[in-house]
């Protein structure tokens, strides 16, 4: 039996193709092929509301369209997480859809800083597209908002190791660069990495 992956693909935009669509599209098939179970989450198709208070996330129950996502999650042994770059961060949609998620009581027990982590012995992988080059995000910028999920939610609730794939310049790569790009995600989801 094959790893438990869950792709979670947070592009905003479902009425309309994108390329991180196909880059899901390409890790989810090598994924099958290499053997791996596969659950996928599309961000954009689930109904939720934002939160808007420290006491909505410590308190209320996670909303009802968000439930098979914490089963999936409880399932999973790999999480992939997918999302474009926008202003710098990743979309709103895919952040409101972690805080909803990942709440005291199911991702960490809020008991202090040695609090359980029921999240622990899963891997993950966060692949990030963006308009920019990927080198001037990772050097320039120093990957904040990328750093910032890696060590501030997903370290956080015990997830680990968490690796990453910066896809720049996605505008500008050429039908070349972009099935390079696809091969690469095909690849790594072969290997369920």
């Amino acid at each position: 039996m094959g790893r438990r992956v869950l792709l979670i693909q947070g592009h905003p935009d479902n009425g309309e193709r994108h390329y991180l669509h196909a880059l899901a599209d390409a890790y989810a098939d090598g994924a099958r092929e290499g053997g791996a179970e596969l659950r996928l989450i599309t961000v954009a198709e689930l109904n939720f509301p934002l939160l808007h208070s420290q006491k909505e996330w410590e308190h209320e129950a996670c909303p009802q369209a968000l439930l098979a996502a914490q089963d999936a999650l409880r399932w999973s042994d790999h999480l992939v997480i997918l999302y474009p770059m926008w202003l710098g961060e990743m979309p709103a949609l895919m952040k409101g859809f972690l805080e909803q998620v990942l709440r005291p009581g199911f991702a960490f027990d809020a008991a202090g800083a040695r609090a359980a982590k029921p999240l622990a012995g899963r891997s993950a992988r966060v692949v990030v597209s963006m308009g920019m080059p990927a080198p001037v995000y990772r050097w320039f910028f120093r990957a904040h908002s990328l750093k910032s999920l890696e060590r501030n939610v997903l370290r956080f609730v015990g997830i680990g190791p968490v690796r990453s794939t910066l896809i720049g310049s996605v505008e500008t790569q050429g039908d070349e660069g972009r099935a390079r790009w696809l091969k690469r995600m095909h690849d790594l989801g072969r290997r369920a990495r």
